[in-house]
C-alpha cells in the first residue's frame, strides 16, 4: 500500500498487470468497441495514478479501479451525448482492425457471423434498455464477477438495494430477450 502511495514503479506495474484484463473486459461489456474500451482503461489508470497518493486502502485496489472505470464511463457517456456522431463506418472499421491494419478477429464465415452478431445485438439492445444503475450492477456482478461488497462500494448502494437492482435487471433481461426472440428481432 505504501509503495503505491509513494508512486513506486514496481507497485504500479503490478497493479496494471493484475487488473488491466478485468478492466478491459468490463469496458467491453459496457458495449464499447475494443479501441474505446482500451482508451477508457487507460484513462482509468491515469486517474488512478493521480489518485494513488490519496488511496487510503479502505477498499481493495481492484474495487478502487472499478470505481474509477465506472465513473470515467459515466463521464464519457455524458460527453458523448453532447458530441456529434461520426460516420458509423469509421467506428466499424476501427472495431474490426488493429491500428496496424490487421484484422482484430478474422471473419468466421457469413452464417456464423450473422448468427453471433444477431444474438449479440439482441443481448446488447436488452442490456441498453436497462436503467443505468441496474445495467452497471448487472455488468459488475454477473459479467465481471465482482464480489457484492465491491459492487456496493463502487455504486454506492446498500446490500438490499443491490439485490433489488440485480433481481430487476435479470427479470427485465429475460423478458426482453424472450420477447425479442419470439418476435424474430
Amino acid at each position: 500500500m505504501r509503495d503505491l502511495r509513494d508512486g513506486r514503479k514496481e507497485a504500479i506495474a503490478e497493479v496494471v498487470r493484475a487488473h488491466a484484463g478485468a478492466l478491459l473486459r468490463s469496458a467491453q461489456a459496457m458495449g464499447l468497441p475494443e479501441a474505446d474500451a482500451e482508451e477508457l482503461v487507460q484513462a482509468s489508470f491515469a486517474a488512478f495514478l493521480e489518485a494513488a497518493r490519496r488511496f487510503e486502502g479502505r477498499s481493495s485496489v481492484r474495487t478502487f479501479l472499478f470505481g474509477i472505470l465506472y465513473h470515467k464511463a459515466l463521464e464519457r457517456s455524458r460527453l458523448a451525448g453532447r458530441e456529434l456522431l461520426t460516420d458509423p463506418a469509421d467506428r466499424v472499421f476501427e472495431g474490426r482492425f488493429k491500428w496496424w491494419g490487421h484484422w482484430s478477429r478474422p471473419p468466421a464465415g457469413p452464417e456464423r457471423e450473422a448468427d453471433v452478431k444477431e444474438i449479440a445485438q439482441l443481448i446488447a439492445r436488452c442490456l441498453e434498455a436497462l436503467p443505468g444503475l441496474q445495467r452497471a450492477a448487472f455488468q459488475l456482478k454477473e459479467i465481471e464477477r465482482e464480489p457484492s461488497a465491491s459492487v456496493r462500494n463502487i455504486l454506492g448502494v446498500e446490500d438490499t438495494h443491490l439485490r433489488v437492482l440485480l433481481f430487476r435487471a435479470r427479470v427485465k433481461l429475460r423478458e426482453c430477450i424472450e420477447d425479442k426472440w419470439k418476435a424474430g428481432a
